[in-house]
């Protein structure tokens, strides 16, 4: 296997297609997946352009997208890429501008190389595993908040189809017990600016009540290689097995999960 630096640039300009795509095109076609799940025919252009672009540039390596799913040799492959092609799709269609195009480089349950683009803020994320987290090319940190009352927090998007009513008495729970303790909570609809926010020290904590792997796994390695804690709800390290994604800065990692696991 080639080296992590030389994957991570080539994970980036996977992304940067997905980047020119968001930012210079519109949805003609809104197809429901399931209940209020939906994706479009860029989700689909850009999923496509990407697995062929990686196909060629790393034949060796397997690919498993959001909407395509996996190629032939993904099950066989000890690397796999794991794309979201419009993570954000929602406001995507909208015309909100917080989505963004997130692939990570899995090997086994973890991430080693991680590439985030958030189109219509010109904001270029990438990580590879022991060699720090960037964006635009200048190294990141998380916060040093330590303070519950002083952190911003993110959480995720309240849940759809079936079983939606029952996860969502845990996220509005959880959304109770944070309005009670810290200083503010967002949702922006979108793991990846949840997680790339985190590294930069933009917000303190991000709860997401899911475990995507092709939208979670490239914004927790970004994370962790920033300086931020990413577990379970149960606090065990996350993987791609987690059930939960819980991500803070050290200070407020412990006061968070504690929080989490009594809401929830």
């Amino acid at each position: 296997m080639r080296p992590l630096d030389q994957l991570a640039e080539i994970a980036q300009k996977a992304v940067s297609i997905g980047n020119n795509l968001i930012k210079h095109t519109r949805p003609e076609t809104v197809t429901e997946k399931s209940d209020r799940d939906t994706y479009t025919d860029v989700d689909v252009r850009i999923e496509q352009d990407v697995r062929t672009y990686l196909a060629e540039a790393t034949p060796e390596i397997g690919f498993i997208g959001e909407e395509g799913g996996a190629s032939g040799q993904a099950a066989d492959s000890e690397y796999v890429w794991a794309l979201d092609p419009i993570d954000g799709t929602s406001n995507f269609v909208h015309g909100v501008p917080l989505c963004g195009v997130s692939l990570g480089l899995m090997r086994g349950d973890r991430a080693v190389v991680a590439a985030i683009v958030l189109p219509y803020l010109d904001l270029h994320y990438s990580a590879a595993h022991g060699q720090g987290a960037y964006v635009n090319g200048t190294k990141i940190q998380a916060s040093e908040t330590a303070e519950l009352s002083k952190a911003m927090v993110a959480i995720g998007d309240y849940a759809l189809g079936e079983g939606a009513e029952e996860k969502n008495r845990q996220r509005i729970a959880l959304t109770a017990a944070l309005a009670a303790e810290v200083e503010r909570i967002r949702m922006f609809g979108s793991a990846a600016h949840d997680l790339v926010w985190l590294a930069e020290g933009r917000i303190d904590g991000a709860v997401i009540l899911s475990n995507k792997t092709h939208d979670i796994a490239a914004g927790v390695l970004i994370a962790r290689e920033a300086g931020a804690l990413v577990l379970d709800s149960s606090g065990t390290q996350h993987t791609s097995a987690a059930t939960h994604t819980v991500a803070a800065v050290p200070g407020i990692a412990k006061p968070l999960l504690a929080l989490v696991q009594s809401a929830i």
